[in-house]
């Protein structure tokens, strides 16, 4: 664990009782109204990763994020509601204290955790034939949000637009992404990079329309070996959405590795505001 890395710093947290920690929102994550959604997710599934009782690895991350986290400490809970003999079930609360230093629900989350075993496997969506990023630049963050510089991104396709002038005619975007400094991976920084995509709505309208995450989960196809042997290389993200309706969209996600091997899918519901 490279605990000087930004993202180390930022899911650090101290435990009071089992299953209950303190934790710091982090400057360096900062978006437009708080946190970066993707480290509120990794500090979500850390607080279950550090439960003294864990069974197995992540197979899923739901992360529900009912209202913008203030700059400050948080409070952290993981339960794990039920353990059968290959999963565990878990609910996860983040709380912040109010005006009045009443404690008040900001995020909720379950997750399931996973004993794997070795049976037929099988990827039936392979990884798009795309340049590698040696061979493509990576962009520089030019919207003055913290938290873009946290990552390295050198995009395939679907960049936002030059123009905002309503002229979108797709929502896929594609790109290369790691840490920035490079870090090895694991779950957190994996359910964090999930999340690291524009708003759909943003490249299928060219409107900058205000957009957020309201529920995101993430399926963890890879074991800790496999996150282990990928290193700090690069993943290829492939972004899309498929419904934009009434004021919300969704999003869906894969993510690669250089070796071809998906790591891990995601699905999102995104409010964005006429």
């Amino acid at each position: 664990m490279t605990t000087h890395h930004p993202l180390d710093k930022a899911l650090a947290l101290t435990s009071t009782t089992a299953g209950q920690y303190h934790g710091h929102t982090s400057p360096g994550y900062w978006n437009m109204v708080g946190p970066f959604g993707g480290i509120t997710a990794a500090v979500a599934l850390r607080a279950v990763l550090e439960h003294p009782d864990l069974l197995g690895e992540p197979l899923s991350l739901t992360v529900n994020y009912a209202v913008a986290q203030a700059a400050g400490e948080f409070t952290v809970q993981a339960v794990p509601v039920r353990t059968n003999r290959s999963t565990q079930h878990w609910t996860i609360t983040l709380f912040q204290a109010d005006a009045q230093g009443t404690p008040q629900i900001t995020t909720t989350a379950t997750a399931v955790t996973a004993v794997r075993r070795d049976t037929w496997s099988l990827g039936d969506m392979p990884m798009p034939a795309v340049p590698q990023p040696a061979a493509l630049p990576r962009i520089t963050p030019a919207m003055g949000v913290e938290w873009l510089r946290r990552y390295e991104m050198r995009p395939v396709v679907g960049e936002l637009p030059e123009r905002w002038e309503g002229q979108g005619d797709s929502s896929l975007s594609q790109l290369w992404m790691r840490d920035e400094p490079a870090r090895p991976l694991d779950f957190c920084a994996l359910a964090a990079l999930a999340d690291v995509f524009f708003p759909r709505v943003w490249l299928r309208r060219a409107v900058r329309v205000p957009a957020g995450t309201v529920s995101i989960t993430v399926y963890f196809h890879a074991n800790a070996a496999e996150l282990e042997a990928t290193g700090t290389g690069y993943l290829l993200g492939q972004a899309r959405g498929q419904e934009f309706r009434n004021g919300f969209f969704d999003q869906t996600v894969q993510l690669w590795n250089e070796a071809g091997a998906m790591l891990a899918t995601s699905h999102q519901i995104v409010y964005f505001k006429e």
